[in-house]
């Protein structure tokens, strides 16, 4: 699948790391998006051999860049990106595997300066596979 034009201008992730496949819903406080994992990820390949699984921290990062893309439009206007600076209680309910769509619903909890303090939370097949809390702080793009 093609990247989506819309989250090429949102966040500077590209190909192999850019984790996120399409934007199903966006307000200024709450977004959805989603991916499905392909066999041949580079992630999955010795994770592990006979039995591939998405790695945790995959998903971590899935749930990161879609905190990134629900800040783009506020991060813009400082000429920054969102970097992670924070992951507290993450919890992992669900195997997920080559083959699967996750739906990532990420939301902003609270706002204190360039700190963004954020909600993630992953389901697969409509359950839950991965819940997280996360900070991103606005950093300035350097030339």
């Amino acid at each position: 699948m093609q990247p989506s034009p819309e989250i090429l201008a949102a966040i500077p992730h590209r190909p192999p790391m850019l984790l996120v496949d399409e934007i199903v819903s966006r307000d200024e406080r709450h977004i959805v998006c989603r991916k499905t994992f392909r066999p041949d990820e580079y992630f999955v390949q010795g994770h592990y051999p006979d039995f591939p699984l998405v790695p945790g921290v995959i998903l971590c990062e899935c749930a990161l860049q879609t905190g990134a893309i629900l800040l783009s439009r506020q991060t813009a206007e400082k000429g920054g990106v969102p970097v992670a600076t924070r992951l507290s209680d993450v919890k992992f309910r669900k195997m997920v595997r080559p083959g699967d769509t996750i739906e990532i619903d990420v939301q902003i909890d609270d706002r204190l300066q360039d700190t963004f303090f954020l909600t993630g939370k992953i389901t697969v097949a409509g359950q839950s596979a991965v819940r997280l809390s996360f900070a991103c702080t606005v950093t300035p793009v350097s030339p």
